[in-house]
């Protein structure tokens, strides 16, 4: 008789997959790294100029989050010991961010974050349940030439589409949005700030969500980052209100032959949680960075 997969083995499923797929492409990356030959100097300043500039850009699009390019991360968070049973919870996040012009002064940075939610089971009349969340389109409103503080703001909606009532709250609602950051040396920082309502009187979504981000770069791409997600949910008794996760991990910008890639993985302890929440959460992601080169 064949068995089924655990909880456990189904929420960790996708993170082991974006771990390996980042692993593979570093991988090719290091086998299709051209070898240097000898060419005409001034050719090869210009190339040279050219692929720092291009570089310089693929990383502020990936630790910038109101950067004026298009990338694609999938990211993959597994929450440990939710609910009664201490299983695994798991959310891979599709968020592509397009900028959009609105003048030589203004652009508006549309990222819309798309969750596929695996949830364990909660009593002993369910099971398993996976589908789609609700999805949450943002739009920030920013200056296409910031000086050294780098910010953002505007409305995110929150979208009635998840699949199953445990998987969301298929409620109309919205809310304001914010970002700023700033970049200084090696180390870029800031934070994301958004309260989301939804339901009437905001009786059935009414959360908080503040996403502090701390980068540290080093030679060749790689990194140390934190990124942790701390919510307040405003519906709930001030005892079960935060969740407060601790932690950070390491990453990489790199390229597969023209590609620009980020890839990175965190572990974050949750020093303050909800009843039924994730003690600790392991995040991996992988995001897709498309760069326009400058013309000549």
């Amino acid at each position: 008789m064949s068995r089924t997969k655990s909880p456990r083995m189904q929420a960790t499923y996708f993170t082991i997959c974006l771990a390996a797929l980042a692993l593979a492409a570093c991988s090719i990356q290091a086998q299709t790294a051209p070898s240097s030959k000898p060419s005409q100097g001034a050719e090869v300043s210009a190339n040279a100029s050219a692929s720092q500039s291009e570089d310089a850009a693929a990383k502020d699009a990936a630790q910038n989050p109101v950067a004026a390019a298009i990338s694609v991360p999938f990211q993959n968070n597994t929450y440990y010991d939710v609910g009664p049973y201490r299983r695994a919870e798991n959310q891979l996040l599709i968020e592509p961010v397009i900028p959009i012009k609105l003048s030589d002064r203004w652009i508006v940075i549309s990222r819309t974050i798309t969750p596929v939610v695996v949830v364990p089971r909660r009593s002993p009349g369910e099971g398993v349940d996976y589908g789609l969340s609700n999805i949450q389109p943002q739009f920030y409103l920013s200056p296409a030439h910031p000086g050294k503080f780098i910010w953002g703001v505007g409305p995110q909606l929150w979208l009635p589409t998840a699949t199953d009532k445990t998987l969301g709250t298929n409620k109309w609602g919205g809310g304001p949005a914010l970002v700023g950051l700033i970049h200084q040396g090696h180390w870029l920082g800031g934070s994301l700030l958004s309260n989301q309502f939804a339901g009437v009187n905001h009786t059935h979504v009414n959360q908080m969500l503040i996403n502090p981000f701390l980068f540290y770069n080093m030679k060749h791409g790689y990194y140390f980052v934190t990124t942790p997600v701390i919510t307040a949910d405003w519906t709930q008794q001030r005892s079960q209100r935060w969740t407060v996760p601790v932690g950070g991990g390491v990453g990489r910008v790199f390229k597969v032959g023209p590609q620009p890639l980020n890839a990175r993985a965190e572990f974050f302890n949750n020093v303050r949680t909800t009843n039924g929440g994730s003690s600790w959460q392991m995040q991996v992601q992988l995001q897709f960075l498309f760069i326009q080169k400058k013309k000549r």
